[in-house]
């Protein structure tokens, strides 16, 4: 290997580096980081590349500029508080009254009303289970009970799922609020 004056150098058996000064046949005296002068065979000794010259090997078949963009760490997006309490609301309300589900519900015949109510109520359930929503309340009014029976029907042939009366000072007695455990199919 040739070298020449101010060459930065680095020795091959031991943890020694420093420039070349002086360069008499295959004898190469190069000064230490602390300053002091050593004499070598070029054998010994091996040329240091610069931060620079490392870059360009290492890069040169790609673009600087996009491998520094792709490392830089994104900044993060913020997320919006969420208060606690709004936190364990539940993400989806069905309100199953029969004037919210149709307008033609004058001269239906109750069990057609019914079953309308039932319908849309197992829609939405399997709607909220392929969409992973955890919790459903289901607004069905006080009224004779018949509805919340009928639901409470449909809600034990899942599988994964609890249900109870949904929060008081919001809904009354006329809710029923649904929990959605993941990976829920239903037992039909």
């Amino acid at each position: 290997m040739t070298f020449k004056k101010g060459d930065a150098v680095m020795l091959l058996d031991e943890d020694l580096s420093g420039i070349v000064r002086h360069i008499e046949g295959k004898n190469v005296t190069i000064e230490t980081e602390d300053g002091f002068l050593m004499s070598y065979n070029e054998n010994e000794i091996v040329r240091r590349k610069t931060d620079s010259e490392i870059r360009k090997e290492l890069f040169k078949n790609s673009n600087l500029d996009q491998i520094i963009s792709e490392k830089e760490t994104p900044a993060k997006r913020k997320q919006p508080k969420v208060k606690v309490k709004e936190r364990y609301e539940p993400t989806l309300e069905v309100d199953l009254h029969i004037h919210q589900l149709t307008n033609a519900f004058k001269g239906m015949p109750n069990h057609e009303m019914l079953n309308l109510q039932l319908e849309t109520a197992r829609r939405q359930l399997d709607f909220a289970i392929r969409k992973s929503i955890q919790k459903i309340v289901f607004i069905h009014g006080v009224g004779e009970g018949v509805l919340k029976l009928e639901l409470e029907y449909l809600f034990g042939r899942y599988n994964n799922l609890k249900f109870y009366d949904a929060d008081y000072k919001k809904y009354g007695l006329g809710a029923t609020e649904v929990y959605i455990f993941q990976n829920l199919k239903p037992n039909n």
